[in-house]
């Protein structure tokens, strides 16, 4: 996978990852980063994020959720590639 190729995939992070400011924490990161796509709260507890952009970049943000913001422990991350690219123009909370 090449700096500039263009992936989209579809993270899960587990820990404490909820009621501590982590999809403001990733929504601000993707922003910085140019990046699409969005974040959200999952009943079971997970954060999902669904991000599309260059691999680089990319990889760049899942390096920042393994860190998260201040209260934040990330014990797992679950990546999934999603077929194709959706249409995204900027990164939101859901």
């Amino acid at each position: 996978m090449s700096d500039g190729e263009r992936v989209a995939l579809r993270l899960r992070l587990r820990g404490r990852v909820q009621g501590v400011g982590f999809r403001y924490f990733v929504r601000g990161a993707a922003r910085e980063l140019g990046l699409a796509g969005r974040v959200r709260n999952l009943m079971n507890g997970e954060v999902e994020v669904e991000v599309a952009g260059e691999a680089g970049k990319v990889e760049r943000l899942k390096a920042r959720l393994w860190q998260g913001p201040p209260g934040a422990a990330v014990t797992g991350l679950d990546e999934e590639a999603l077929a194709g690219a959706p249409a995204w123009e900027r990164f939101e909370i859901d």
